[in-house]
């Protein structure tokens, strides 16, 4: 029996055709994974499917309604969390759950979910204040409430670290009902085989429909099968790099051993509450620096701290040699920042946004139209160029921070979780870019949630609750773990640290 049954579904916006001509069912009680890149067209999949959306042609079934005449019928029997989840951040957790429980009229029963996500002890928390790993959670918790048969999940592990996103599926398993039906949409092709069926579209079309083991064994295999049916992946030279030019009077070309980046028993304290506790270490120019750890561990606060965005409760930090607390804008001056939150104008192009911050970086006005096609070229945006940056779909929001935060050259880049939310294949163009910049000198200090990227990353510093617990190369991280991959490496150092 099937809860989704779907015909030569169409749907364009203008020219750009976002689903071709395609035809679906889904297993009633099964867990499906909807897999593919930015664009490809699984947000527009999810809202026409539960009516949010009209299709231009094709026809939908959903437990037996046509969401398009029967949309409010329907909607009864379905739990939907959208990119955005609706969540309330000036309202508690608990409040938070009696608005959703209110309307859906269901009793305000919460113990067992909340003891299941962890989230008991925090439960007068606001949601506002919430890391977010834990947003997600309860974003799925609200979304949860009242056994929907049909539960709709836009890309729920965007942004939390591995543990978080092994909880979120658990907590579906655990907590459904066994005949509720699933469809879970990721950018992520390592999530495939948490999936009882995977289907991956790609450019409105279904590539592959099926189970993740028929397609290959490994999740590695399934993502390296994907991308040959995405059309393959070809590694070609960073034009970013290519074309970078910085120069200062810091540090000496020739001088591979010049410290860039230094942080000086960095502290950040709320009240009684450490977010950032004596951080301290040394970045050399051209290397790659990850923090890594999980949601709320300090890593956006010492970012932030040391980019002279927030103000250290202790302890100090320098960029290029200049002290953050004494020159906060010279210091700023030698860096490029991705913020982890879209921090670009949302009422402005894609072209605006970069003229602005070409202009606000000083780029002279006969380089700046120059520099703004490179990084839209460079970046894929052209098609994108004259659409408002809040339009955008999360992947291309990271691309046009990236490209904002590379467009004057700087010798250090800080990049917050560059790749949450891009598909596999935008994601190997960031680290190009990235592994390229360091070979011409620019020091670069990066967080990730992606535990395979953290093998690009010279060294690693791993983060919990607001203290380094671990510090060297990604084998010596993996030799002090006794692991052979750096998400169990992650896993085990942090459970380490919380027995002692």
């Amino acid at each position: 029996m099937n809860t989704v049954e779907i015909k030569n579904l169409t749907k364009k916006f203008g020219n750009t055709v976002a689903i071709d001509n395609l035809s679906l069912n889904i297993e009633k009680g099964k867990i499906t994974g909807l897999i593919g890149a930015d664009a490809a067209g699984k947000t527009t999949l999810l809202r026409t499917i539960i009516g949010l959306m009209l299709p231009d042609s094709g026809e939908i079934n959903i437990l037996g309604f046509n969401p398009e005449t029967q949309k409010d019928e329907l909607n009864l029997h379905i739990g939907y969390m959208p990119q955005k989840f609706g969540l309330y951040e000036d309202l508690t957790i608990r409040e938070n759950l009696e608005l959703y429980a209110d309307l859906k009229n269901v009793p305000h029963d919460f113990d067992k979910m909340l003891e299941f996500t962890a989230l008991t002890k925090f439960q007068n928390r606001l949601a506002g204040a919430l890391s977010g790993g834990m947003k997600q959670k309860l974003g799925l918790a609200c979304t949860l409430l009242g056994n929907p048969e049909f539960l709709l999940l836009d890309e729920p592990s965007v942004g939390v670290d591995p543990i978080s996103r092994r909880d979120l599926i658990a907590m579906v398993r655990e907590m459904i009902n066994p005949n509720t039906t699933v469809l879970w949409s990721t950018a992520y092709l390592d999530e495939a085989h948490n999936f009882d069926t995977a289907v991956v579209i790609d450019k409105g079309k279904i590539i592959y429909e099926g189970k993740p083991h028929n397609l290959a064994p490994t999740p590695q295999e399934f993502e390296n099968k994907v991308i040959e049916l995405m059309g393959g992946y070809t590694q070609e030279e960073s034009l970013i790099a290519k074309n970078y030019e910085w120069k200062s009077k810091y540090c000496d070309e020739n001088d591979d051993e010049c410290l860039t980046v230094e942080a000086d028993n960095l502290e950040k304290r709320y009240g009684n509450f450490y977010a950032v506790k004596n951080n301290t270490f040394k970045i050399k120019k051209g290397e790659i620096f990850g923090l890594l750890g999980p949601n709320g561990a300090g890593k956006s606060t010492s970012f932030k701290m040391m980019c002279g965005l927030a103000r250290p409760t202790g302890g100090t930090a320098r960029i290029m040699g200049i002290d953050i607390k004494k020159n906060p804008e010279k210091a700023r001056s030698n860096l490029g920042y991705m913020a982890q939150k879209f921090s670009l104008y949302g009422s402005l192009t894609v072209r605006q946004n970069l003229e602005f911050f070409a202009l606000a970086y000083g780029i002279s006005i006969l380089k700046r139209k120059q520099k703004v096609n490179e990084v839209i070229d460079v970046f894929g945006l052209k098609e994108y160029e004259k659409m408002k940056a809040e339009e955008l779909p999360l992947g291309l929001k990271q691309r046009l921070s990236m490209a904002a935060a590379l467009i004057h050259n700087p010798p250090v880049l800080f990049l917050d979780e560059p790749t949450s939310g891009v598909d596999i294949l935008t994601r190997k163009d960031f680290w190009n870019h990235i592994t390229s910049l360091a070979k011409k000198g620019v020091t670069i200090l990066v967080t990730t949630h992606f535990m395979d990227e953290a093998e690009y990353c010279d060294r690693i510093s791993l983060f919990y609750h607001g203290e380094t617990i671990a510090v060297g190369t990604p084998a010596q991280l993996k030799a002090q773990a006794g692991a052979q991959d750096m998400e169990t490496t992650f896993i085990n150092l942090i459970k380490e640290s919380e027995k002692q």
